[in-house]
């Protein structure tokens, strides 16, 4: 059996090496389709950008994961610079995001279920292009994806997206990657962990973000009761006088699934990050959010959720292509 590894924008690393992971997050996001409408995501200052990373990596974060995947501001070469400059590790992104993040125009809407799995595959086991499949060339460089992602919205699942499920999780058999989602404040996530079950992913290596943004603790109990990993990221998000919804999951949850639960920031706006003039910073994970939990008795609990858990997860599992 080979050892458990997790593959980093700068080659694969043994698991055990992963440490304090920030489990999702947006490093780099270039000039493109998403930035037009939303001029704060814009993140691909690679000097910013790697003194925000650097102060992480100064209060002991060590790895953290991308999650901006193909064609809608990904710069692989930028996220490599930027991991050599800090010493953070990066996980790298392939797959698909919401809808609104691409033209109606796009070649997403075009290509077959195979055609997607073959283009997502050759992310994780050749290389991300250069041109991030603005083409029409395509340059692979040594940079390979970490994990793969799709996303659903408020609506029902549509036909589109059940075509991405299947040639994300066509890819995640292949060759082991694991699996991240969006989800709209946790909404269709029940939904989500129903399909990739039928659809035959290790439920181990998949994890659905946001869903700290849904109030319903009943939910919550019945989307870990898959065996899916959730992932929470809005502890500073809620205003004062609001009940912080994160930390009152935490303390209903952990308990009875201390193995499924992880934690980032989606800090996708440049408001959000101190080198940009914003805040609270990236560094809050290791900081506030950490002496909040000490304070309400939950600091026995760090260590998993903040490097064991997402150790297991973002380590890739067995190969298994067969499809059900």
């Amino acid at each position: 059996m080979p050892s458990p590894f997790i593959r980093t924008v700068l080659g694969d690393i043994p698991a055990s090496q992963a440490g304090i992971t920030y489990a999702h997050e947006h490093l780099i996001i270039e000039a493109s389709f998403p930035t037009q409408a939303n001029p704060d995501f814009l993140l691909n200052d690679v000097d910013k950008v790697s003194e925000e990373l650097a102060r992480v990596y100064g209060a002991g974060g060590r790895t953290m994961v991308d999650t901006m995947p193909a064609n809608c501001g990904r710069n692989v070469l930028k996220l490599a610079e930027v991991s050599r400059r800090t010493g953070i590790q990066i996980i790298a992104p392939t797959g698909i995001h919401l809808e609104q993040y691409y033209p109606v125009s796009h070649w997403r809407y075009q290509y077959t279920e195979d055609q997607l799995t073959r283009l997502f595959i050759a992310d994780v086991t050749e290389g991300i292009d250069r041109y991030d499949y603005n083409g029409p060339l395509i340059d692979r460089t040594p940079h390979r994806a970490g994990l793969i992602k799709l996303a659903t919205g408020d609506e029902a699942i549509t036909p589109h997206q059940e075509l991405i499920f299947r040639a994300v999780v066509n890819t995640h058999r292949a060759t082991g990657v694991p699996i991240l989602t969006h989800t709209n404040a946790g909404k269709h996530a029940l939904a989500q962990a129903e399909r990739f079950a039928r659809l035959g992913a290790d439920l181990r290596h998949v994890v659905l973000s946001h869903l700290d943004r849904c109030p319903d603790e009943a939910y919550h109990r019945a989307v870990l009761a898959t065996g899916v990993r959730a992932e929470f990221d809005s502890a500073f998000r809620w205003l004062p006088g609001q009940e912080n919804t994160t930390y009152r999951l935490l303390e209903a949850l952990l308990p009875d699934f201390p193995d499924q639960l992880t934690v980032g920031m989606d800090a996708a706006r440049n408001t959000y990050w101190r080198s940009y003039g914003g805040q609270p910073g990236l560094t809050y994970l290791l900081t506030t959010f950490r002496d909040e939990l000490t304070r309400r008795g939950l600091g026995g609990y760090w260590n998993q959720i903040m490097v064991t858990n997402p150790t297991a997860l973002y380590s890739f599992g067995v190969v298994n292509p067969v499809r059900n």
